[in-house]
């Protein structure tokens, strides 16, 4: 009811003494009662203690046994937490990101990153060579012996099958493998043919497949080491060294000159040239199928005429690339160390291919030649 229909039934029932007040006394008074009867509701004494001690309500202070209301009320106090968790997770991943990129590459510590050339390629150590003619049409620091990460692999892949072991035997996941690399879909037990491994080593970049390939070479991981640096010596690389099969370690070492000639002799082998290039693969593992896909995306596109490949990351080398790609119909060896960025040692590739596919025929440059 209004405020003016009680100070007139006050009036009439006689409460004389109200007659002096003026009707702003009568309304504060008012105001005063049914506050007093109103405030018998905990949930508005609340609220009202909390807007005269300017404190806001928290959920502690909601009773438990409430109305509705108060349930959704909870659910969005809940809600609103778990984005501040998220939150934290986030600004720690970038932070551990900054110090793995802040490791230097070799070419960095040398002084080679960043340095010119007509191409404006993004790696440090380039070198172009016709495959046939062994002439050398484009080369950028390619004398200085860097770490080579998984090129390591074809290394590998050659001394498994120099070795004539059989193909179909099959070989298990064992512990020492998986201490070679702890990031792997391939799991303790596992069981593949070493064909299978070595598909995997040299299209996906397995590493545990490459480790499980040297220990199961006659002799062990010392003498399968000592046959990878047997075989570089046999073709020439001089200034090159294996310590392991997967390319893990940073002693594993060539230039770009020696990784030409890797790349002639590793092409004369069909399965390396058939496998390196395999788009994908799925294998059961632990009856799931499992995807695997070549590391090379010019491969998965398709957009180059590739007979050979592989790729290669770790800090101390930066992103590598090996090619063997037909190009104007010349067969090429390209070579790419220390890249700059996730796809910016394709990015070379394609910009040497279309930079060889503008030149009229006849004007090829050609430089030196390998020996």
């Amino acid at each position: 009811m209004g405020f003016d229909f009680i100070f007139k039934s006050i009036h009439t029932a006689g409460i004389f003494w109200l007659r002096t007040y003026t009707h702003a006394h009568l309304y504060l008074i008012i105001l005063i009662v049914f506050g007093g009867i109103i405030g018998s509701n905990s949930t508005f004494a609340q609220t009202n203690n909390a807007v005269k001690n300017k404190k806001p309500i928290t959920q502690a202070a909601v009773p438990a046994a409430n109305n509705k209301v108060t349930s959704k009320t909870t659910a969005k106090v809940v809600v609103a937490k778990k984005p501040k968790r998220v939150r934290i997770t986030v600004t720690r991943q970038p932070s551990s990101t900054v110090a793995e990129v802040a490791r230097p590459s070799f070419a960095t510590a040398l002084g080679l990153r960043g340095q010119h050339d007509e191409l404006s390629l993004k790696s440090s150590v380039a070198l172009v060579v016709n495959q046939d003619t062994k002439e050398v049409i484009f080369e950028k620091n390619p004398n200085v012996s860097l770490p080579i990460a998984s090129i390591t692999k074809l290394m590998t892949a050659m001394v498994v099958l120099d070795s004539k072991l059989p193909l179909d035997e099959i070989l298990v996941i064992n512990a020492d493998d998986v201490r070679s690399y702890k990031n792997s879909r391939i799991g303790l037990g596992a069981a593949f043919s070493r064909e299978d491994f070595l598909r995997l080593a040299l299209m996906s970049s397995e590493n545990r497949a490459a480790y499980t390939l040297g220990r199961n070479y006659p002799g062990g991981m010392t003498a399968f080491v000592a046959a990878m640096n047997r075989k570089a010596k046999e073709l020439g690389m001089t200034h090159s060294y294996y310590a392991d099969p997967t390319g893990l370690m940073s002693e594993n070492v060539a230039s770009a000159e020696d990784l030409t000639r890797m790349l002639s002799a590793a092409y004369q082998y069909k399965l390396i040239r058939e496998f390196s290039t395999w788009p994908e693969q799925t294998i059961l593992i632990n009856n799931r199928p499992q995807k695997f896909l070549n590391t090379n995306r010019l491969v998965r596109t398709g957009n180059m005429e590739i007979g050979l490949q592989k790729t290669g990351f770790i800090n101390a080398a930066g992103k590598c690339l090996v090619m063997q790609a037909r190009v104007n119909g010349a067969p090429l060896l390209l070579v790419f160390l220390d890249s700059v960025g996730t796809q910016s040692r394709f990015a070379d590739a394609e910009r040497v291919r279309d930079w060889f596919e503008r030149m009229p025929v006849g004007t090829v440059p050609t430089g030196r030649q390998l020996m």
